[in-house]
C-alpha cells in the first residue's frame, strides 16, 4: 500500500473533538489547521499563549495584519469579542486549568503518553515554547502529527528517544493513518483512516498497538 501524507485529514479529525464553548489552544504548524475545519454550528474560543483569546481563521493572502500573529509568528485574525492580554494572564489561563483542549505537533510520541516536540541544539523546531505548560494545564492533550518522519520512521514509538516535553500527559494521538487513544501503556486504535487497513497500520507503527473492540474504518472527507 502506498502512503501519501495528508495533513488535512488530521486537522479535520481533530476538529471533530470540539464542542460549543470549548477553550482550545492549537500548537505551531499542523495543529493550527484544525481551526479551519470547526463545524459551522460549533463556536470555540481559540487561545494563543502570546496573549489572545478568540482567534479567527487564517487570513487570505494579502489580507493579514503584520501586527496580529499567533504564538508561532503566523498571521492571524481575531473575531468580534476577542481580546488581548499579557503573557502573565495568558499562562495563568493555561496553568489554571481553563484550557479544554491543547493540540500539539510532535517529533515523537510514545505509548506511555510521553511527548517530544523540540530538539536543541539540533533546532528541529525553534524551542519548547509553552508546550510544557499546555500539556500539564489543559484538560485533554491531543498529539497531531503525520504518522512518519521525513526518514519514513513511525513517530509513534514504544519509548521516545528525544528530550521529553511532557511525561505521561498525552490522551489521544491523531495521524494521517488513524485515531489512537493512549491507555494502559499502549496505543489503542479507535479509527483507521481509509484507504489504510488495520494490518498495514499495525505493521508500520513501531509501538504496541491494540485494536479497540469498536474500531472502525472511516473516510475523512
Amino acid at each position: 500500500m502506498e502512503y501519501a501524507p495528508n495533513k488535512e485529514a488530521i486537522a479535520k479529525r481533530v476538529a471533530r473533538f470540539f464542542k460549543h464553548g470549548d477553550v482550545v489552544n492549537l500548537g505551531i504548524g499542523l495543529p493550527t489547521l484544525a481551526g479551519n475545519y470547526v463545524p459551522d454550528d460549533v463556536t470555540i474560543l481559540l487561545q494563543s499563549e502570546n496573549g489572545m483569546m478568540g482567534l479567527g481563521p487564517t487570513p487570505k493572502p494579502g489580507e493579514g495584519n503584520p501586527d496580529l500573529v499567533n504564538a508561532g509568528g503566523v498571521l492571524s485574525t481575531i473575531l468580534v469579542g476577542g481580546c488581548y492580554f499579557d503573557s502573565a494572564v495568558s499562562f495563568g489561563i493555561i496553568r489554571g486549568g481553563h484550557v479544554d483542549y491543547t493540540v500539539l505537533g510532535v517529533l515523537e510520541v510514545d505509548q506511555e503518553g510521553n511527548l517530544a516536540n523540540y530538539k536543541i541544539p539540533g533546532k528541529m523546531v525553534p524551542g519548547i515554547g509553552g508546550a510544557m505548560d499546555l500539556t500539564t494545564g489543559a484538560h485533554t492533550v491531543i498529539a497531531a502529527t503525520l504518522h512518519f518522519d521525513p526518514k519514513g520512521t513511525s513517530r509513534l514509538r514504544r519509548k521516545c528517544s528525544l528530550p521529553l516535553t511532557a511525561r505521561g500527559e498525552v490522551n489521544y494521538v491523531i495521524t494521517d493513518l488513524g485515531f489512537f487513544e493512549v491507555a494502559n501503556n499502549k496505543f489503542v486504535l479507535k479509527e483507521a483512516f481509509a484507504p489504510y487497513t488495520l494490518e498495514w497500520i499495525l505493521e508500520k507503527t513501531d509501538a504496541d498497538v491494540v485494536i479497540a473492540d469498536d474500531c472502525k474504518t472511516v473516510e475523512i472527507l
